[in-house]
């Protein structure tokens, strides 16, 4: 068997069997390094999603929210600017797409809070015309809801009043003034009028990543175990092939 590993063919299948586990061990990593983002955010939904209402300005500040922050619930007083409103779009529920509506709330003390009220369905005209959106409460108006970070820019150009996602900084350039660092997913309104539909209670789910990650674990290993048998199984067959030794017999070597 050592003869045979040391032959150029049998060299290069090692070398790819290294590969392999190195591959399913990066593969691996990548998996567990996606659950443990999903436990996480599960354990914030889980923690905060349920608790009583604190003061928005206790949890926002300009700066961007900070992530262990996330699903905190807070409540806000302050007047809805619905001139400045915003389409998110192609945004889902329950399978169909539509639009997210963003009103900035002006709190008392003078910041402005982006406020995620519902969805809304898409206009039978087709996604470029802006819907029908049930109009904020006029006047004063509180609410509670629960803050999530800026997302990701999607970099599109989009239709006036409507954005590709919830980018804080390009929404900050929609409206008139600086705006908090981030938003709030509506839960309710006090005075309470018709809205947006709610938006879905977040997952929680880590989905099938820490067996996914296990699976790959196992591959790494099993490349060398399958390497290891089919050396062993050529090694066998090649010696069951060699000539075999010629006997001499007895009145041979007399004759000899």
């Amino acid at each position: 068997m050592l003869r045979l590993l040391l032959t150029p063919r049998w060299l290069g299948w090692l070398a790819l069997a290294v590969l392999v586990a190195l591959v399913c061990t990066w593969l691996g990593q990548w998996q567990w390094s996606r659950y443990e983002d999903k436990a996480a955010r599960a354990d914030r939904i889980e923690t905060h999603y349920g608790g009583d209402p604190v003061p928005v300005t206790d949890v926002l500040t300009t700066d961007p929210l900070p992530i262990e922050r996330q699903w905190t619930k807070v409540r806000a007083t302050g007047e809805y600017l619905p001139d400045e409103q915003l389409l998110v779009r192609n945004r889902p529920l329950a399978g169909t797409y539509g639009y997210e509506v963003l009103v900035p709330l002006r709190l008392e003390g003078g910041e402005q809070l982006i406020v995620d009220r519902g969805w809304v369905v898409n206009s039978p005209k087709g996604a470029d015309v802006a819907p029908d959106v049930p109009p904020p409460p006029e006047g004063t108006v509180t609410i509670t809801g629960w803050v999530l970070e800026s997302e990701p820019d999607l970099d599109r150009d989009m239709p006036a009043g409507q954005v590709a996602s919830i980018h804080l900084p390009e929404v900050a350039q929609r409206v008139d003034g600086p705006i908090l660092g981030g938003y709030v997913s509506l839960e309710s309104e006090d005075p309470s009028v018709a809205r947006p539909a709610p938006l879905e209670v977040p997952d929680t789910g880590t989905g099938p990543h820490m067996a996914y990650a296990i699976q790959w674990w196992l591959v790494g290993p099993a490349a060398f175990i399958f390497y290891g048998m089919a050396l062993r199984r050529e090694a066998q067959s090649g010696a069951g092939h060699l000539p075999r030794e010629k006997k001499v017999r007895i009145w041979d070597e007399e004759d000899g």
